[in-house]
């Protein structure tokens, strides 16, 4: 099973944003999340579908990689906080407030779904006769029930 992952950092967004966008696309297969993200309202999303991109050309260049983009899906994607730039915006009265412009890292690690192996069950012999499954027994008796009211039992 191959698996890769490709990292973008220093992203002009905060880590919050971009864990938003991320959520929609994780464990899902890559052909699906390229859709969501092509669709996806938010700026953010131009940037992860290119992070995604060069993941899975990252996976095609590995050893033992089977060929099949298909089998290609999203095992893990997370947005880490990097390093905030802290600006001065004039405030009025003579004051200043600060400005938090923040980045993140934004990683995405695509994984190959393992081949699909079906085990044949073995039939059972013609002789003996399926077993079924033991009757529940109930806790009142079979068709009363009580009514809401009164404390006597009504026929169903």
């Amino acid at each position: 099973m191959i698996s890769a992952h490709a990292t973008a950092r220093y992203v002009r967004t905060s880590a919050q944003k971009a864990g938003l966008v991320l959520d929609l696309i994780r464990g899902k297969d890559v052909n699906r999340a390229l859709a969501t993200l092509k669709f996806a309202r938010k700026s953010i999303a131009g940037d992860i579908e290119k992070v995604l991109r060069s993941a899975i050309a990252n996976a095609q260049q590995k050893d033992g990689f089977s060929g099949d983009v298909d089998r290609l899906y999203i095992s893990s994607c997370y947005a880490n906080q990097g390093p905030s730039a802290k600006r001065v915006r004039p405030a009025p009265m003579g004051r200043a407030f600060r400005v938090l412009k923040r980045t993140a890292h934004l990683t995405v690690h695509v994984a190959e779904h393992p081949e699909k192996v079906v085990a044949v069950a073995a039939a059972a012999p013609a002789g003996q006769p399926k077993r079924r499954a033991g009757k529940v027994a109930a806790s009142k008796g079979a068709g009363e029930r009580r009514t809401k009211d009164s404390g006597q039992k009504a026929k169903a």
